[in-house]
C-alpha cells in the first residue's frame, strides 16, 4: 500500500488526511495519507528513508519555500514562484529522488476566477511567504488585474507596511483584499490582519486561503463593516488536493 502525506510545523488544523482518505475510500484507491510534523525541513530525508512506502507529500507552513533546498528537481511553476507545496517521491529499489511542484497557484486561479467583477483590478496581497507568491504568480495571468502590491509586518523596498494602510485613499485603491498569512488559522481563531476594516466597501472582495476555521475573524470583520463578499480557502485546498494527486498518479 503506498503511503501519502503533509509535511510542515504544526498540523492540527489540517484538512488534508480527511480528504485523502475519503478519496481513497470512495475510489477504492489501495493507499493511505497521514501528517508528518516536522521540527525542521532537515528531517525529510530521513522520513522518506525510513517511510519506505511513502510516494508524495504535500507541504505547509514554514516549509514551501525553503523545501525547495532539499529537492532534487524543480518544475517550472514552482521554480519561478520560489515555493512549492507538493513533492512527488519517485523510487528505484533503496534509492529514491524527490521533484517539487505547485499546485497552489493554478487552485488559487481557478477558484478566483469566478468571483472576480469589472471592476476587481487591484489587489493588495497581505503576506510575503510561500503562499503569497504562488498567489502573486496566478494573478499575473489574469489580465484584468492591473496592479498588485504586498503587505508585511516587516517592509522593505516597494512593500507596504500595515501603517501604510492607515491612509484610506490608497486602501481604497485596492477592489481584492488576499489574506496569505497564518493570522486566524486554527488553533490562534481570534487574531486577523490590521488592516482599517472601516475603511472597506461593499464592492471589496476579501479572499482568505486559510480554512480553518471557515469563517475567520478577517472574514467576519469584511462582512461585519461593509458587507463584502468574501471567500475561505477551502474550495483553493480542494482543488490544489486533487492536481496533486493528478501528480502522484501519474
Amino acid at each position: 500500500m503506498r503511503l501519502y502525506g503533509l509535511i510542515g510545523k504544526s498540523l492540527a488544523h489540517s484538512f488534508s488526511v480527511s480528504f485523502f482518505s475519503s478519496k481513497f475510500s470512495k475510489d477504492n484507491i489501495p493507499a493511505q495519507y497521514k501528517n508528518f510534523e516536522l521540527t525542521d525541513i532537515a528531517g525529510l530525508k530521513p522520513l522518506i528513508e525510513t517511510e519506505t512506502t511513502l510516494y508524495g507529500l504535500n507541504v505547509t507552513i514554514p516549509y514551501k519555500e525553503v523545501v525547495l533546498k532539499t529537492v532534487d528537481e524543480t518544475d517550472e511553476t514552482a521554480l519561478a514562484i520560489g515555493a512549492a507545496n507538493c513533492l512527488n517521491i519517485i523510487r528505484n529499489g533503496t534509492n529514491f529522488s524527490v521533484k517539487a511542484f505547485n499546485t497552489d497557484a493554478p487552485a488559487f486561479k481557478e477558484t478566483l476566477l469566478p468571483l472576480l467583477k469589472p471592476h476587481h483590478r487591484h489587489v493588495l496581497i497581505l503576506g510575503t511567504g510561500g503562499a503569497s507568491r504562488a498567489v502573486h504568480y496566478a494573478l499575473k495571468q489574469i489580465p484584468q488585474i492591473r496592479k498588485i502590491a504586498f503587505t508585511s509586518r516587516n517592509p522593505s523596498g516597494e512593500i507596504l507596511s500595515y501603517h501604510d494602510l492607515k491612509d484610506e485613499a490608497l486602501f481604497n485603491s485596492f477592489q481584492i483584499i488576499i489574506n496569505t498569512t497564518p493570522l486566524g488559522m486554527f488553533p490562534d481563531k481570534n487574531s486577523c490582519p490590521d488592516i482599517p476594516y472601516r475603511f472597506l466597501k461593499r464592492t471589496t472582495l476579501l479572499y482568505d486561503l486559510i480554512y480553518n476555521p471557515q469563517q475567520t475573524l478577517f472574514l467576519r470583520k469584511g462582512k461585519a463593516a461593509a458587507g463584502c463578499r468574501t471567500q475561505n480557502g477551502l474550495k483553493m485546498l480542494i482543488k490544489q488536493a486533487e492536481l496533486s494527486w493528478e501528480i502522484w498518479s501519474r
